[in-house]
């Protein structure tokens, strides 16, 4: 889960968007986007 926190981290910041997370990671980076209160970023809106 740790790389999905790295993830999570950098999408709150704006660096990265989810489309920009790896396939086998975007479940996981969902979950803690969900957990830290942004469920909003797991949409990917591009």
């Amino acid at each position: 889960m740790e790389m999905a926190e790295v993830y999570a981290n950098l999408i709150i910041k704006g660096k990265k968007t989810i489309s920009e997370v790896p396939e086998k990671l975007i479940d996981d980076v969902k979950a803690v986007l969900s957990e830290k209160g942004f469920p909003e970023l797991a949409e990917g809106d591009d």
